[in-house]
């Protein structure tokens, strides 16, 4: 396994509103960059000694390599958000011999392979293999896909192995650096770049639950349904290889990062925790509304669409909070979005009617998609030069890879079924995100208190 500090200097270029909050001082080299310096900061329109000269902020090559980017998230974190739709099938259809838990697991070690994969697909992405990432991922994914299909029912393991281990592999590959090319091609208009690319995932989340739903319970039925699904990422996926193109070259010679000063910043280690905690129950709704609703007597057509509204509302949720935090910096935005998305988890109480998984899903689809694009900025915001951008974000979203992997088998298990006990995963999961809420809160004062001002 290589090391943090050469795994995942190429994150450091693919985050949206890095620019805002990332400025590199002209002398004090150890000074806190300062998102207040505006959009784009100092370096907004140079090359930042590539050799390749200004970066174009666009053109042709780079705005395909953008949708490029926006077909991958489409077809990978746009199904991760779908995932509650499979987690309703498997707990009352093919895997009813489980627990919600043990079909949890599937789905979160997907997330947690998404995450924890960039160690290694950064590294091999900053080496220059970027074309070799995005073929093998793609076919690891279609396949694993396509391998679903031929599960049989009651057979959890050949599930996991597919869906689980073979798809989060694929997605672990195709994620950071179809996130990481685009920077190549963007620097003052890349939070621009980096929205159009997220909406991707968005917009997956609301096509594939309709899709899914659909043929799942209709005349396809699941096999047919998920190749259904199948093939629109192959094609997808096929055209995202043959538009996307790198730019730069590769960043062998990059100054590694001080590691050493990193593991002991304390403000940061507080953030990270805060965002471990809210990764721990941020996913209870995304996974498990529409059980929840068709458990509880919505009619099955809403039931059905509940996840489809929450990732419509997401897209803005992933977008506008972005662009607040470019005026504001990221820990005074995120601070909230937070919070009111810890506070809404116990509104699910009052989600079992119409009306209530309508407004539920809206309300939360925008906050904790507002949550979802501002953590890589605010882990940025504590670096003291652009070199270390990679290293902290990369180190810190390892770490809340663990709280996605064992967030909803928790809450599956707390779930009891089939006597499907509500209260205690909603009261946990709402708890775990308001306290992780308070330690962002307590690693703002900090920095607040360190930097002088109240825009970090």
């Amino acid at each position: 396994m290589p090391s943090v500090a050469e795994s995942m200097p190429s994150v450091a270029e693919s985050i949206p509103s890095v620019d805002a909050t990332v400025v590199e001082p002209p002398s004090e080299s150890e000074k806190p960059l300062d998102p207040s310096d505006g959009p784009g900061g100092q370096e907004a329109n140079t090359s930042s000694g590539s050799p390749h000269g200004a970066f174009p902020e666009g053109g042709w090559v780079g705005w395909l390599t953008v949708i490029g980017g926006t077909m991958v998230l489409f077809s990978t974190f746009g199904a991760i958000q779908s995932f509650g739709v499979f987690q309703d099938y498997y707990t009352r259809v093919s895997l009813d011999n489980k627990t919600a838990s043990d079909v949890s697991w599937i789905g979160s070690f997907q997330v947690f392979l998404l995450f924890a994969m960039g160690l290694f697909s950064g590294k091999m992405f900053d080496e220059g293999h970027f074309h070799v990432l995005m073929l093998a991922g793609s076919f690891i994914y279609l396949l694993s896909t396509f391998m679903i299909s031929l599960t049989q029912p009651h057979h959890y393991y050949q599930t996991f192995l597919c869906q689980g281990v073979g798809v989060g592999l694929g997605m672990g590959l195709l994620f950071l650096p179809s996130l990481s090319v685009s920077s190549h091609y963007f620097r003052a208009r890349r939070s621009l770049a980096m929205g159009v690319i997220f909406s991707g995932s968005s917009i997956g989340g609301v096509v594939y639950p309709l899709m899914l739903n659909k043929l799942f319970y209709g005349r396809a039925g699941f096999a047919w349904g998920v190749r259904a699904a199948a093939f629109v990422m192959t094609g997808l996926l096929l055209a995202a290889n043959l538009i996307m193109k790198t730019r730069l070259p590769t960043q062998k010679t990059r100054p590694k990062p001080n590691i050493g000063k990193i593991m002991t910043d304390i403000p940061y280690w507080i953030c990270v925790f805060g965002g471990f905690l809210i990764f721990w129950g941020l996913f209870f709704p995304i996974f498990y509304l529409q059980l929840f609703a068709v458990l509880h007597g919505v009619p099955q057509d809403l039931a059905f669409h509940s996840i489809t509204i929450m990732n419509a509302a997401s897209l803005l949720g992933r977008t506008i909070p972005n662009f607040i935090a470019d005026l504001y910096g990221p820990f005074n935005v995120i601070i909230p979005m937070s919070f009111v998305s810890g506070a809404l988890i116990f509104a699910m109480f009052g989600a079992g009617s119409q009306g209530g998984t309508i407004v539920f899903a809206l309300l939360y689809g925008f906050f904790s998609g507002g949550f979802l694009s501002l953590i890589a900025p605010t882990l940025a915001s504590f670096s003291t030069n652009v070199n270390e951008v990679g290293s902290r974000i990369g180190i810190a979203t390892f770490v809340m890879a663990f709280a996605l992997l064992t967030g909803t088998p928790i809450d599956g298990a707390l779930l009891q079924p089939p006597a499907y006990s509500w209260f205690r995963p909603i009261v946990f999961s709402g708890v775990v995100v308001l306290s992780g809420t308070g330690f962002l809160a307590l690693s703002r004062f900090l920095v607040t208190k360190k930097r002088g001002t109240w825009r970090v």
